[in-house]
């Protein structure tokens, strides 16, 4: 692999829930990009984490965008091109935090599906790089690409949040987001977001997801609306 390989990113609009999304390995309708993002995350999480293949598409896939790096090598006379790392943003607003921490009460609870309660934040996930390709700080790459595009794109995070107050009645709760961002954080890369600005919140506590020890961390970026 030589040292001076180029990157591209290419990002994926929310592609709406009208859009049936499925796993690669499935007949398909994925928009190519989105396509793209599900080879890498499956290799990550559903290949190399034991993650459950059944959840890895779920229902914020829909209204979320994202971006996936390409690695662009030149090999003889051709060039190949393959997706290499993958990272979403998820617009306002977010589950209640105890559907995760307690997800055997909190169906019993009567919790509603969104948190319209709090400040709105946007959530950072699905955060992946194949293995041949790290060390190369491609995760960290990504998450500066996807801040600084929400810093000047919060008009469309807020309409996406204001069309899913509207679908769920919530209209009169909706607030505009304030620059306020979380991430679920692997335990093993949290000294990474650390570097990035994002402070852990130990009252949301370590709860496991899949298997993986994860923590709540956020940030505050400057936007413009």
């Amino acid at each position: 692999m030589s040292n001076s390989t180029p990157w591209t990113t290419k990002i994926q609009p929310p592609p709406g829930r009208e859009t049936k999304l499925s796993l690669p390995n499935q007949t398909t309708s994925n928009p190519p990009v989105f396509n793209d993002a599900i080879i890498v995350r499956s290799r990550v999480f559903i290949d190399e984490q034991n993650c459950s293949p059944e959840g890895e598409i779920d229902s914020d896939d829909a209204r979320s965008w994202q971006w996936v790096l390409y690695a662009s090598e030149s090999e003889s006379e051709s060039e190949t091109t393959k997706p290499v790392a993958v990272i979403r943003l998820v617009p306002p607003p977010q589950p209640p935090h105890e559907l995760l921490t307690h997800p055997a009460t909190a169906s019993t609870s009567n919790l509603p599906e969104y948190d319209w309660v709090h400040e709105p934040c946007i959530k950072i996930t699905r955060v992946a790089v194949i293995p041949e390709y790290r060390g190369k700080g491609l995760g960290r790459r990504l998450v500066e690409i996807a801040l600084g595009w929400a810093s000047s794109h919060a008009k469309d995070i807020d309409d996406a949040a204001a069309n899913l107050a509207a679908e769920s009645n919530e209209s009169a709760s909706f607030q505009k987001w304030q620059g306020l961002v979380l991430v679920h954080a692997q335990v093993d890369v949290e000294k990474m977001y650390s570097s990035l600005g994002f402070q852990t919140d130990k009252e949301l506590g370590i709860w496991d997801e899949e298997g993986i020890d994860h923590v709540g961390m956020f940030k505050r970026i400057d936007i413009s609306h």
